[in-house]
């Protein structure tokens, strides 16, 4: 591939909320498209977790090497972003943490990370939705336009 996968979309609905404690964040994003009928979105959390589970991607494996903190940390920044795969809504995250005592770490977001408080600011968009497929290349689920 030389050329960027893109598609143009247009602003739908805009959601700010606050999301459930003591679930997943993930699932309640998840949970929240769906119910909502979001094929395509944008988002950022700010909030805490009382434990999360991260990593980064392996490229020469080609696998996700994930940790879990157990310990209550600061949502530093979360973004992320909604498109379907198999036809549902999944989600697409990165979070940066930080403790009480500064010390910041970060990754790709998994399943489970708890929530303690989380607000979360969700943009819509509006247009034929991406899809994620298999990419042989990379060995992730990467973007493609929905058929």
């Amino acid at each position: 591939m030389n050329q960027p996968v893109c598609s143009e979309f247009e602003l739908g609905r805009r959601f700010v909320g606050r999301l459930p404690h003591g679930k997943d964040l993930i699932a309640s994003i998840e949970d929240f498209c769906i119910e909502s009928a979001i094929q395509m979105a944008t988002f950022s959390v700010m909030g805490a977790v009382m434990s999360a589970t991260m990593g980064a991607y392996d490229q020469k494996q080609q696998v996700y090497v994930t940790f879990t903190e157990n310990t209550p940390m600061e949502i530093i920044t979360c973004v992320g972003n909604v498109s379907l795969k198999d036809q549902a809504p999944v989600i697409h995250a990165h979070i940066v943490l930080g403790d009480e005592h500064g010390k910041i770490i970060g990754g790709h977001l998994f399943s489970d990370t708890v929530l303690y408080a989380g607000e979360m600011d969700l943009q819509e968009l509006v247009g034929k939705p991406m899809e994620r497929i298999y990419d042989r290349t990379t060995g992730l689920f990467l973007w493609r336009e929905s058929p």
